[in-house]
């Protein structure tokens, strides 16, 4: 199986290209986002577990997380690998993620980062508010925070695949085409695909 992790810190366009390599690869798109919506919009039992740290502006704790990853899973057992998108954000939520797979009897393949300057994601995320009405996606101040959480919280997430030989980083500048396409040599050279 082809398990990836797309990785970058927000507005580096892991969820457009998420959604290509998922297309290429027959994968099943995993995004954090999309497993929080499902869950609180349908109400589940995790939804609701999810819904009173969030009502109290607490993080949601990673067994929620996880839960709501091994209900999407096995939701899935046909596919053909995953990619998650905007999971694992911490060293904690990476090795509860190696433990779920493991109990699969499979692992992450590569964990591949999209780097992409600072000064261009705020851009990105800036235009990306005056399109959504997103509005935390027009603050400056807000995005530039959000950037350096990713920075101090979720970069060791890198670290800990890289010590494993499952890190890699591709030039997230350019066309969206052009980005796709460093993310597909860096698969077809990881994966019997």
């Amino acid at each position: 199986m082809l398990n990836l992790i797309l990785f970058g810190p927000p507005g580096s366009g892991k969820g457009t290209q998420a959604q290509k390599l998922a297309e290429k690869y027959e994968l099943l798109h995993i995004s954090t986002g999309d497993l929080f919506r499902h869950e609180l919009g349908n109400n589940t039992p995790l939804g609701q577990e999810a819904r009173k740290y969030m009502d109290q502006g607490k993080l949601v704790p990673d067994e929620i997380t996880i839960g709501m990853l091994r209900n999407k899973i096995e939701a899935h057992p046909q596919v053909k690998g995953y990619i998650f998108d905007g999971f694992p954000r911490t060293i904690p939520q990476a090795e509860a993620l190696d433990k779920l797979l493991a109990e699969r009897g499979q692992s992450i393949t590569a964990l591949i980062a999209i780097d992409v300057p600072d000064e261009e994601i705020i851009q990105r995320i800036l235009l990306r508010g005056k399109e959504s009405g997103r509005s935390d996606d027009q603050d400056e101040k807000i995005i530039r925070q959000r950037i350096a959480t990713y920075r101090e919280q979720t970069l060791p997430v890198y670290n800990y695949y890289e010590e494993q030989n499952k890190a890699h980083t591709i030039n997230g500048l350019g066309l969206i085409e052009e980005i796709s396409q460093r993310l597909f040599q860096v698969i077809d050279e990881l994966s019997p695909y």
